[in-house]
């Protein structure tokens, strides 16, 4: 609005004798207010809320104010709602008489007119005057679930009553026709909107928005659970893909002393086992024997805690015959260690805390199954080549907390995720990172400090053959391989074995499955990696892996735009090689008889061009690790020539500017050329072939 507009709008409420009455009369012959947006209407209505505050005087009271409001609030159900607040404001309406405005919206609602209701039930703050059930129905029937949470937003009671009303709905003996029935002719009425499944969607949100007790919602939180019975006895006796006693943890912690839950695992078991085994699973979930069928009552009977231990043992001897199949790690038992102290960890930082570290990193929760909250870390796993640290993270708060040092682990892992110069490895990382904020919620800016991070989920799309189905037909009855386990078997030959997947990582002592199937988890993370950099070309993977994966985060791309693959600029040496400081001026020259240079195995080519040109060359030989460039580099005072991923692990180990990252993209002779004008070395016709016999 422009300033002289502004002071026109003001000159003319000041000329006028009441300029209440003026805006009401002004606004009652004109259209334009109606429009949506800033419309003259909108402008001069907000100029006099400003002016009115600068001339106190003006505001009335008494008779004459009663009939103003009176006539605003025949206006204010097809007033936009930018104007609801300024008009409410102008005329005062929080004063107006309580009675008064629960019958104007009392008729509104009778109208037909819920929505325009609620808002302005809302805008009045009428809500604790008003029946809960009565206003949402109709709303949630026009599918204005948020309408609905903004109406109970600032009242706890109606926020119960409303979760209690929700919850009734859902019983499954509930007839929801009953409620649907007298809003038959509703205008926008969505029916498929209104059903148990997206009520308890909605019950699960307003739970968690509000902070709510679950138990207020019995029947949502029963058939959630019932859900996720049915999920474990699919995962256990269809698939096949959880360990017997993985499966009976969920079941016992899923079940509990819910005697409704209860009658429901007795007939899933008798739908998926016999007799013998539906009485052992009902003993070891401790259901009253008076709920179980005749049949399964009578062989409760006769069991004895000596058959529970053999079928176990029978059990897991079988469960063994099939590890053979899965990735093995490659380390001995006593180099895994299971921190629960500081003392411990403290140790562990030592290790981990190195420059030109590489480190697997991966995290475990407790499946929520759907339930209320984000899931909290219970296990975080980082591997070393020759060992493996699984922190317990809630015992490690606990204690951090008693000794009032509750900032004590998210500084640890800051201190590893900010420093580029140890290379961390994971697998679907914002995933993780989401749920370690959810659990330490200091680290919650961690995300924008991450440096050195490489998250093979920016693999999957890119490696050949990398498919379910690829992994379906090579194993054949098995359930296809998939994410992480899919990556393994390509890259490494076989899958992991996932049966502890779905554990439940906060019950201690973690069985020695969960242990192993832990430390394998963050361990193949270095395998892979160590592989793929070693014959990127033989999994269909460009030689350059470090534009595809440092620092790249699995996340869902956001909506803007962005370069298309063909448009990204070619990444040249330098670039390659990350943020640096340049030099100011070029280094000194030198001839190729003074330059000593190692070559990493990728780069053979190179370094035989450059054996022509006079150079100083050792080569790398294909099975060595790339880690043996670092070692001569410091004992033969030689640059390291590299490539990709290794680079970010290799350029920590040795001096400023003494590793340089090539563009395997490009032919040797263009390599050769890139890595003379940057260390500035001079090729005499002299120097050609002198180190050749």
């Amino acid at each position: 609005v422009s300033r002289q507009l502004k002071e026109e709008i003001r000159r003319g409420f000041a000329r006028l004798e009441d300029p209440l009455a003026g805006l009401l009369a002004m606004l009652e012959s004109s259209s334009d207010w109606k429009g949506k947006g800033h419309s003259l209407g909108y402008c001069i209505t907000t100029e006099l809320q400003l002016w009115i505050k600068a001339h106190p005087a003006v505001p009335q009271s008494g008779t004459k104010l009663k009939k103003l409001q009176a006539r605003v609030l025949g206006m204010l159900s097809q007033c936009p709602a930018n104007l609801l607040d300024p008009l409410i404001s102008i005329y005062q309406l929080h004063t107006a008489d309580r009675n008064y405005l629960l019958e104007h919206v009392s008729h509104l609602y009778l109208q037909g007119n819920y929505k325009e209701a609620a808002i302005l039930s809302i805008k009045l703050k009428l809500q604790p005057d008003q029946d809960v059930e009565k206003m949402c129905t109709p709303l949630l029937l026009q599918d204005k679930a948020n309408l609905v949470e903004d109406y109970v937003a600032e009242y706890p009671e109606l926020q119960r009553k409303l979760l209690q009303t929700l919850d009734t709905w859902c019983d499954p003996s509930f007839n929801i026709r009953d409620i649907t029935r007298p809003y038959q002719g509703l205008s926008r009425y969505k029916p498929e909107k209104f059903n148990r499944k997206v009520l308890s969607k909605l019950v699960f949100r307003l739970l968690e928005r509000f902070s709510i007790d679950p138990a207020l919602c019995p029947n949502v939180i029963n058939q959630r659970h019932l859900r996720t019975l049915n999920y474990l006895f699919y995962r256990r006796f269809v698939e096949k893909t959880m360990t017997e006693e993985n499966w009976g943890d969920h079941i016992q912690s899923t079940v509990g002393e819910n005697q409704w839950l209860q009658g429901q695992l007795v007939q899933l078991l008798l739908r998926h086992c016999d007799v013998r085994e539906a009485a052992r699973w009902a003993r070891h979930c401790l259901v009253p024997p008076e709920m179980l069928p005749w049949a399964v009552a009578e062989e409760f009977q006769k069991l004895h805690i000596q058959d529970r231990v053999e079928e176990v043992t029978k059990a897991d001897t079988f469960e063994s015959s099939k590890k053979k199949d899965y990735y093995q790690l490659p380390i001995a038992r006593e180099n895994i260690h299971f921190l629960q102290t500081w003392e411990e960890t403290l140790q562990c930082w030592e290790k981990v805390l190195q420059p030109g570290q590489v480190i697997g990193v991966d995290m475990e929760w407790k499946p929520s199954f759907g339930m209320v909250g984000k899931p909290r870390v219970a296990l975080l796993q980082l591997a070393l080549k020759d060992e493996v640290f699984l922190l317990d993270l809630p015992r490690l708060l606990e204690q951090a907390e008693a000794e009032g040092e509750k900032e004590k682990l998210s500084h640890f892992i800051q201190m590893l995720y900010s420093d580029a110069a140890i290379t961390k490895l994971g697998y679907g990382m914002s995933g993780d990172l989401s749920s370690l904020v959810a659990t330490c919620s200091a680290l919650k800016d961690m995300e924008k400090q991450m440096q050195g991070v490489v998250d093979l989920l920016a693999v999957d799309k890119q490696v050949d053959g990398l498919s379910p189905e690829h992994s379906h037909k090579e194993k054949g009855a098995r359930q296809p391989e998939k994410g992480l386990s899919l990556l393994v078997q390509h890259v490494l030959g076989k899958p992991l074995d996932k049966t502890e997947q779905l554990s439940n990582w906060e019950k201690r002592p973690l069985r020695e499955e969960q242990i192993l199937y832990a430390a394998s988890d963050a361990y193949c993370l270095l395998e892979i990696y160590e592989r793929l950099c070693k014959d990127p070309e033989s999994f269909g993977l460009g030689s350059d892996l470090t534009e595809s994966l440092v620092g790249k985060q699995s996340k869902k791309p956001r909506a803007k735009k962005q370069l298309n693959k063909q448009e990204a600029p070619p990444l040249s040496g330098q670039e390659c090689q990350g943020p640096r400081m340049e030099p100011s001026c070029p280094p000194a020259p030198i001839s190729p008889q003074e330059f000593s240079v190692v070559c990493d195995n990728m780069l053979q080519g190179l370094g035989r061009y450059l054996r022509c040109l006079g150079v100083d060359v050792r080569l790398l030989d294909n099975e060595d690790d790339h880690r043996k460039a670092a070692e001569i580099a410091r004992q033969e005072g030689r640059v390291i020539l590299t490539s990709g991923l290794p680079y970010q692990t290799l350029r920590s180990q040795v001096g400023e500017g003494r590793c340089f990252s090539v563009n395997c993209s490009e032919k040797a002779k263009e390599q050769a050329l890139q890595v003379l004008k940057h260390f500035n070395v001079q090729v005499s016709l002299s120097d050609i072939f002198s180190r050749c016999q």
